[in-house]
């Protein structure tokens, strides 16, 4: 599963399951493009895990909501490593409440970050991906795209929204020989997940026929083996890494 040459820009990888993806990637050996909007040390010390781990990696700051500074992105990519082969859409927020007191503002500003987030930087890195020799588009969604869950119907929306947007992406993609394809995790072990109270985190488990959370390295496997060659002719799924939720 070599990315020796491939270059791949992971949004939202300074941290969690974002630079989990990235460090798995540069083992693979490939260059790998850790983006982050505020988290600048986090940042650097991807990069210097994914060196450590035998590939290249620089930093690049942008908010994803902004396209001129995706625009801005992506010619940082291309002066450091060349076009691009692999964009993994993984930078992601939630606002949650319940539905009845969620403002509108919690609601666009998941929406604007998790979908508005997604079509920059696919828009602008869709030539890269195109023109690549077996380019890759891979969305991090979420089990809860799914099923739902209470108090986070702006997410919900937001991460079920992915799977129509790239089973699209994945046909008009496909008459090049690139792919699409969405990756959609269960609750996975960040640092995230230690602020759960144990209670709520012992009734998640439950819920989980393989009775444990994800690890951040189950993620990052199926991620990485969608950018490889290997996986050419899979394009338009939507891959859980949720433990059997949906069983």
């Amino acid at each position: 599963m070599s990315m020796d040459g491939r270059t791949c820009v992971v949004t939202g990888s300074a941290r969690g399951i974002g630079r989990g993806i990235a460090e798995r990637l540069g083992e693979e050996g490939a260059n790998v493009v850790i983006n982050y909007r505020t988290s600048e040390g986090d940042a650097h010390e991807a990069v210097e895990a994914v060196e450590d781990a035998g590939g290249r990696a620089i930093t690049a700051e942008a908010d994803v909501t902004d396209r001129e500074q995706v625009e801005r992105m992506r010619e940082v990519c291309h002066e450091a490593f060349g076009p691009v082969d692999v964009l993994v859409n993984n930078a992601g927020i939630t606002a949650d409440t319940q539905f009845v007191e969620m403002s509108r503002a919690e609601w666009d500003r998941v929406i604007d970050v998790n979908l508005g987030g997604m079509f920059n930087c696919s828009q602008t890195f869709y030539d890269d991906i195109w023109e690549s020799d077996e380019g890759r588009l891979i969305n991090i969604s979420s089990v809860v795209g799914k099923q739902g869950n209470f108090g986070q119907a702006n997410y919900a929306a937001a991460k079920s929204g992915m799977f129509g947007f790239t089973r699209s992406i994945a046909l008009e993609l496909a008459r090049s020989g690139s792919t699409a394809n969405v990756v959609a995790p269960g609750y996975t072990r960040t640092d995230m997940i230690e602020t759960v109270p144990d209670k709520v985190l012992d009734r998640i488990v439950s819920g989980v026929p393989l009775e444990r959370l994800a690890e951040v390295e189950d993620v990052a496997a199926v991620v990485t083996f969608l950018s490889g060659r290997e996986s050419s002719y899979i394009t338009g799924e939507i891959i859980d890494v949720n433990g059997g939720m949906d069983l």
